[in-house]
């Protein structure tokens, strides 16, 4: 798939202010830092799309882009930032939880991971709450120019054993590289033939 393409659409906290014409949405999240704005510019070609910032946190509303006319891309904000508060922890929770229950036009969800860290026992624990909603999902894993091959072997199939332990068979996985495109195509291709079933 080519994104020939992306413009932004609407930003709020309240998933039925999202927009309502039916078309498909492919959400992205993860914890905070893990390179989710930065992905999201890759994939579409428009550097400034998501905005990018070194304070991890910074995504706190539901973003929409809509993407050559036929389907949104969600950014959704990170979890699990400590410095947020307990508060703003909560609040950012009760934001995401409401968007990936109410959201009929939700047709994948993205988790990042960062691949230079063991399995984080807060990623493991919101996928296991994505199985026991039935939300399809896919992981993708960032930053792969920051580490070895080897390193990153070790440490995807560390995270695929970890998986394993409560999941019957494992999500489709990507393994990504903002900085040298790297996973675009897949990602793409991934996308573009799910919305060919639809």
């Amino acid at each position: 798939m080519n994104i020939k393409k992306a413009e932004f659409v609407v930003s709020n906290t309240d998933p039925g202010k999202c927009p309502g014409d039916g078309r498909p949405e492919y959400a992205f999240i993860g914890r905070s830092n893990v390179g989710k704005s930065s992905l999201i510019n890759m994939l579409t070609g428009r550097k400034g799309l998501a905005l990018t910032s070194s304070t991890p946190g910074k995504t706190q509303l539901i973003n929409h882009f809509l993407i050559n006319d036929e389907w949104y891309l969600v950014d959704l904000p990170g979890y699990g930032y400590a410095r947020r508060g307990k508060s703003g922890r909560e609040k950012i929770r009760e934001i995401i939880g409401a968007y990936l229950d109410e959201r009929e036009a939700l047709t994948n969800l993205f988790v990042l991971l960062d691949c230079r860290l063991e399995p984080q026992k807060i990623d493991l624990e919101f996928i296991d709450q994505l199985g026991e909603n039935g939300i399809p999902f896919a992981i993708i894993f960032t930053k792969i120019d920051k580490i070895s091959q080897s390193k990153l072997k070790e440490n995807v199939d560390n995270y695929k054993a970890r998986l394993l332990e409560t999941w019957e068979e494992l999500p489709p996985v990507f393994c990504t590289s903002a900085e040298h495109k790297k996973g675009k195509d897949e990602i793409l291709d991934y996308i573009e033939k799910i919305n060919k079933k639809l």
